[in-house]
């Protein structure tokens, strides 16, 4: 199987063209691609696909196999993927997700994109469309225990379920193996959740970290970023353009309230071309 290793400020995915290639069983192909020791190595598997609704088709798995409806920083290289390697030469495409179709806007340099805006919609804040078990019309900043523990929760999902918490400790320090799986597996969480822990840092800055369902901990979210935005501004912390500031780098995050929609923009970088020999049972 040909594929290209790319990643978005760190988030990285194993790219497969099925423009090109057949991928039967994207679920085992995610699991065995992405482990780190006996794979190629990435946070799960994107398939590259024809739309008769859009440009292009983006299916995403994670490094557990599981389907997500949706990836800010995986999709931002499949933009540059589809423009590096001739598929389109338009600098604004449409991609389909179970997300929902999203616009992009390509950023070229020397023939290359360098950096992509995507307008990834509005927020959905609806607890039972989140989802997330909570009262009210809005999760945010209600109280979450977790292991005995109080949190504030703030529950917003950009086409997958976020948990936005904002701490005074700071989140460098965390110990996010010991803590991550509580909140993912949550009671609260019906289909499991991406969970972010969020500095403060002005009125312009956030720093991040995310544990992701199906994946762990990972450089960066493209969807986490999102949503943490939209939580800072809702509770008053920020202005309406931030910088999140993650693991593997910075992104511009952009939303001006109500029901319009994110924008964010960010690089995307590709890593290296290869074939992999998938083992019997695995195609």
């Amino acid at each position: 199987m040909k594929f290209t290793k790319m990643h978005g400020i760190g988030n990285d995915y194993v790219y497969v063209n099925c423009f090109e290639e057949e991928v039967k069983n994207p679920a085992k192909v995610s699991k065995y691609v992405s482990d780190r020791h006996f794979g190629i190595g990435s946070d799960g598997l994107i398939l590259i696909k024809p739309s008769i609704v859009a440009d292009f088709k983006m299916d995403m798995y994670n490094a557990d196999g599981s389907q997500g409806e949706m990836c800010g920083n995986g999709i931002r290289c499949v933009a540059k993927y589809v423009y590096d390697y001739g598929l389109t030469n338009k600098e604004n495409i449409s991609v389909e997700t179970l997300a929902g179709i999203k616009h992009l806007e390509l950023t070229v340099e020397n023939g290359k994109v360098a950096l992509v805006k995507v307008n990834m919609g509005s927020p959905e804040l609806v607890p039972e469309k989140i989802p997330v078990v909570a009262e009210g019309e809005r999760a945010i900043d209600v109280p979450l225990e977790v292991k005995g523990k109080s949190y504030q929760m703030n529950g917003v999902s950009m086409g997958n379920p976020h948990c936005v918490i904002f701490m005074e400790e700071d989140v460098r320090n965390l110990d996010l193996e010991a803590i991550g799986p509580d909140f993912e597996n949550h009671e609260r969480f019906p289909k499991r959740i991406n969970t972010e822990f969020v500095n403060v840092l002005d009125n312009q800055t956030l720093r991040m970290r995310v544990w992701e369902r199906g994946s762990g901990e990972t450089l960066a979210c493209g969807t986490g970023a999102c949503a943490t935005a939209v939580a800072a501004v809702l509770n008053g912390l920020v202005q309406k353009e931030v910088t999140v500031k993650l693991l593997g780098g910075d992104l511009k995050i952009q939303w001006d309230g109500g029901e319009s929609p994110v924008y964010m923009t960010g690089p995307a970088t590709t890593v290296f071309d290869g074939i992999v020999e998938l083992p019997d049972g695995i195609e």
